[in-house]
């Protein structure tokens, strides 16, 4: 098994709505604003070469919404999904299967794109199968009010058209569970119904998927929680319940949104679950 980063690029969040109601002058050592409010948020997907399958975990937002849709996240540097598979030598058509943590569309838009008259969509993998779970689907596919301008269905119901879609297993409570493509998947519903965070085992480490159970360093406190979360107080069950795990097992975590930080472990302090070291990506995958 290899693994590969693959950045599908940069944008800007409101740092308020990053950490709720967290006062800005504590949020701000670690996740520092600019005169807009606005930080730095990556779209830091994960590439896994296991045998004949090459599996991406989340595709980020994609380029086909409009230019004033993009003008709200402030897009900036030069990474894409292509680029980035191209510097390990790879193509989108290599890809045999995508995981989709949730479907928000920064974790999936990348999946979707527009077909090459510009009439309607078509998967962005056309080789793929695209993995997500039935009770997230359901819960996406009818949203609620507070959660419906994040699942855009443009991004969502051409899967289920394509043919490629398939669900992994849905457990009845948060526990792990084995997927079909041969990682753990820790489930979690504070965030939203049912998100996935993949958990794999490679060499003697096991490198957790964070998605948005841990966005970025800044919300390793317990209380530091997105005002994006559907259910914030079990978003803090599931977080300590989940540090406590990785602190315990040395998890290696891949912050998917963090921009300066690729991969950390954490440890127990007085404090709390803590930072303990800081890894690039590169130091972990090339060792």
């Amino acid at each position: 098994m290899r693994l590969y980063p693959i950045h599908a690029g940069h944008f800007k969040l409101d740092g308020g709505a990053m950490f709720g109601v967290v006062p800005k002058t504590l949020w701000t050592r670690t996740n520092p604003a600019d005169a807009n409010n606005m930080i730095d948020i990556a779209a830091r997907c994960l590439l896994i070469e296991d045998g004949d399958r090459l599996i991406l975990i989340d595709t980020g937002m994609g380029d086909k919404q409009s230019d004033k849709f993009f003008g709200y996240y402030h897009l900036w540097g030069s990474d894409s999904i292509d680029s980035s598979l191209k510097a390990h030598r790879f193509h989108r058509d290599d890809i045999t299967d995508v995981f989709m943590t949730h479907l928000h569309f920064d974790h999936c838009g990348g999946s979707i794109q527009w077909n090459s008259d510009k009439t309607g969509y078509e998967p962005a993998f056309k080789n793929a199968t695209f993995w997500s779970n039935g009770d997230h689907w359901k819960w996406a596919t009818q949203p609620n009010n507070r959660e419906k301008a994040s699942f855009l269905q443009e991004n969502i119901l051409p899967l289920e058209d394509s043919g490629q879609l398939q669900f992994t297993a849905t457990p009845k409570a948060d526990i792990l569970e084995n997927s079909a493509l041969g990682f753990d998947i820790f489930f979690a519903n504070g965030h939203t119904e049912k998100q996935m965070i993949p958990m794999i085992k490679y060499q003697d480490k096991t490198i957790c998927f964070m998605a948005d159970l841990l966005p970025t360093v800044g919300h390793l406190p317990l209380p530091f929680v997105m005002g994006y979360d559907t259910r914030p107080l079990l978003t803090l069950k599931e977080k300590e319940r989940f540090l406590n795990l990785a602190a315990n097992s040395n998890y290696y975590l891949f912050l998917e949104h963090d921009a300066h930080n690729e991969i950390i472990t954490v440890e127990h302090t007085e404090k709390g679950v803590r930072l303990k070291d800081t890894f690039t990506t590169q130091d972990i995958f090339n060792s």
